[in-house]
């Protein structure tokens, strides 16, 4: 088994081998369906060599994040932002070369990056992987054998978001609360196929949530098909925050704290659960884009993301909260934001996030193993479209 001996997903042989033939072909056939296209692919980037350009999630480029790196190494962060994996790979395919340095990716795509050639082989010993917990310095998606390709940052845990003037802890133990008639017509669902259905699958009983059977897939299509009268609508990412806050939305599968702990900042009634079925586990990680012409500054900029003091910005970034693998960065917080580490159980001294893998309850999030991901994102724009 892994390092994680047991407690979640073995991820041995669970990847599909992919070159790059089937990656450009794979990133194209899915630039269709994504939230980003080809029209909207950046420019090629900048000539400065005072400019590091970052493609990734939203809000990896704010102030609050960059400005010491910025500042020590006199550089501008430029972000590239998208949402989703599958935008992320059309916009690696479709852009110029050159036109990023380093990609801020979902950890289930590295290997696909790995294998279109898109990222570098990165030396273990230039990151402090030492002062990770121990079940994230050889994170298996992270690695190709013996050689490391991206670095985590952050991560965190999906399962059901709810509204608790709506719902109790005691509703949302299991995924059956969604086909509650209390909250009919008042599930919402975050816009990209693998959160919920990973959940989903999860409530199925897959014990591996993405590498499930011809005939658990059917099954899983038909009990996502079922919720479509529970549903309220298909969300943006920022979408989410805002109806859970007006109540359009009474409960959201596939995700967690990162939405809900800035919500309870601002007074907003919800709160995140793991079901007993178990949750899926979002990891973002680093990567230097081989293309780059920066790639010591792209290093600097990993290197500072996993230092202590960019885990503890990191962790409490505006645009979202997570949890962060450097324990050294756990320090760091709980020192200058003893609250907020607290809010994200980032604490030493009582139960904390690292425990939910005690539990046996956490599963990492992957791409499908069995079916394609044509086949699960047609599943779920089957769903959209019922």
């Amino acid at each position: 088994m892994t390092e994680f001996d047991g407690k979640i997903t073995d991820f041995r042989g669970l990847l599909h081998p992919l070159n790059r033939r089937r990656f450009l072909q794979g990133a194209s056939a899915l630039a269709g369906a994504a939230a980003v296209g080809a029209a909207n692919a950046p420019a090629p980037a900048y000539a400065d060599d005072k400019v590091l350009n970052l493609l990734s999630w939203p809000g990896h480029g704010d102030p609050a994040f960059v400005k010491p790196f910025e500042d020590k190494y006199g550089v501008k962060v430029v972000a590239k932002e998208y949402v989703g994996g599958e935008p992320m790979l059309a916009l690696m395919n479709q852009s110029p070369p050159g036109s990023f340095d380093v990609v801020l990716a979902d950890a289930e795509y590295i290997h696909m990056l790995q294998e279109g050639g898109f990222i570098d082989k990165m030396n273990p010993a230039d990151y402090p992987l030492a002062d990770y917990w121990p079940e994230f310095q050889h994170f298996p998606p992270h690695w190709v054998g013996e050689d490391l390709y991206s670095v985590m940052i952050r991560f965190g845990y999906l399962g059901i978001a709810y509204r608790t003037d709506v719902l109790s802890a005691q509703d949302v133990e299991s995924y059956k609360v969604l086909w509650d008639e209390k909250i009919k017509g008042k599930v919402g669902f975050f816009d990209w196929y693998l959160p919920t259905m990973g959940c989903l699958s999860l409530y199925d009983g897959n014990s591996k949530p993405f590498d499930i059977s011809a005939d658990a897939f059917d099954k899983l299509k038909k009990t996502m098909f079922s919720l479509k009268p529970q549903a309220s609508g298909f969300y943006s990412m920022a979408d989410q925050f805002s109806m859970l806050t007006n109540g359009t939305a009474a409960a959201i599968p596939g995700i967690g704290d990162w939405v809900v702990l800035l919500l309870q900042k601002n007074g907003v009634p919800v709160s995140a659960t793991v079901p007993k079925e178990g949750g899926i586990q979002w990891t973002e990680s680093m990567s230097i884009v081989s293309s780059s012409t920066k790639k010591d500054l792209a290093k600097a900029f990993i290197q500072y993301a996993s230092s202590p003091e960019g885990q503890a910005r990191s962790a409490i970034l505006p645009a979202y909260w997570a949890s962060i693998p450097n324990k050294k960065g756990w320090e760091v917080l709980n020192k200058e934001h003893p609250a907020d580490a607290k809010a994200l159980r980032l604490t030493f001294d009582e139960r904390n996030v690292m425990d939910e893998y005690k539990d046996g309850k956490i599963h990492i999030r992957q791409t499908p193993v069995q079916q394609s991901i044509e086949d699960w994102n047609d599943a779920w724009s089957e769903f959209k479209a019922m």
